[in-house]
């Protein structure tokens, strides 16, 4: 009887379709690491036990104390990310890590939650009367880490918590006719822009739009990814049988690249299959979007739900080379730790918003 009280407890906020798709998700990724890397799948599923902690936590939170809780969090995400451009470890010439002595953190990874929260705790301040001077508030809230985060530099971080941000100020009525303004001014200021990208970063831009012509250097990786892609057919090669990942040819074939030994081993098939159980994901977060009770759970739960799509639909894009390479990871595929404990941490608020969806909450 106690074991079963127990396990009725630790149930209690679990959302059934959303434990289904992420652990489909993450078998998808221990197949894809057990031919790419197999020595790494120790470590992965370490990290795979620690986001699952993380999931269970987040469950536990109710969406009023998440409110309590988004302008302090988004207050340290902003200090810490200060304290990284004054005194953060530089790395393969980005200065991105911080060193607490005990242990090294990314303070980026942290706004990728903390800048929806802010944005939805915001809006529902203003929920019945929002102006148009609370868009311009809240792009500038937006902004501040956003630039931090690409001084680093780290733009795949960057564009995800912009698109963060930017998802919960949409939902929150921003106009179509503005959003089409910015677009057009965005695209004035490209040229602009130019100038002010890192040489590394307009690299991949070129390398984007002709990868040909350093097919041994910046090249190199859209060509052998592409190859992979192509090379899969309709049903793919095979578990292991994927001779671009297998001798090596496809960088970070464990990491960014992942989506190469899926598409080579498994084909068009296999990337359908994928591409479903990712529209589950997003179905069923929208769905708990829908139900939410009040303005900042509709905001957080959609906000993070399209992060799911973008960071998939970035990793994708820049694997299959229609998007520059900017190091954003497959979601709940890629191995590594940070980004996966951010995701499932992503799951644990949407199963805590659909838990406390009855409650009416002012």
């Amino acid at each position: 009887m106690m074991m079963r009280r127990l396990w009725f407890r630790l149930a209690d906020p679990i959302d059934t379709p959303l434990m289904g798709i992420a652990a489909l998700l993450v078998l998808i990724a221990m197949l894809l690491l057990g031919s790419a890397s197999p020595e790494r799948l120790p470590t992965q599923c370490g990290n795979v036990l620690v986001a699952l902690i993380a999931m269970r936590i987040a469950a536990e939170v109710p969406p009023q104390r998440l409110m309590y809780l988004a302008g302090p969090i988004y207050a340290l995400g902003i200090l810490l990310l200060i304290a990284v451009a004054l005194a953060g470890d530089v790395s393969k010439g980005a200065r991105r890590w911080l060193d607490l002595g005990v242990m090294r953190i990314q303070p980026s990874e942290l706004m990728k939650v903390a800048m929806p929260l802010m944005l939805a705790w915001y809006f529902q301040k203003r929920e019945n009367a929002i102006r148009f001077a609370d868009y311009g508030v809240a792009a500038a809230l937006l902004l501040l880490p956003v630039v931090l985060i690409a001084k680093q530099p780290d733009l795949g971080t960057a564009i995800l918590v912009l698109a963060a941000g930017f998802y919960v100020i949409f939902f929150a009525g921003l106009s179509w006719k503005l959003m089409l303004g910015l677009l057009i001014a965005a695209a004035a200021a490209a040229p602009f822009a130019w100038g002010h990208l890192h040489d590394y970063q307009r690299a991949r831009i070129i390398t984007l739009l002709n990868p040909e012509s350093d097919p041994l250097g910046k090249g190199f990786h859209i060509i052998q990814s592409t190859i992979a892609i192509g090379s899969g057919g309709i049903f793919g090669k095979g578990w292991g049988q994927g001779t671009q990942a297998q001798l090596e040819f496809i960088p970070e074939r464990h990491t960014d690249f992942i989506f190469a030994v899926m598409s080579e081993e498994f084909g068009l098939f296999g990337n359908l299959l994928l591409l479903v159980v990712y529209s589950m994901l997003i179905a069923r977060g929208l769905m708990i979007a829908a139900n939410a009770p009040t303005l900042f759970t509709r905001l957080l739960a959609g906000a993070v739900t399209l992060i799911f799509f973008t960071y998939a639909f970035v990793n994708m894009g820049m694997v299959s080379g229609i998007l520059p390479v900017v190091g954003v990871p497959l979601p709940f595929i890629s191995y590594g730790g940070t980004a996966l404990v951010t995701l499932f941490c992503g799951i644990g608020i949407l199963m805590s918003i659909h838990k406390n969806r009855m409650l009416v909450q002012k």
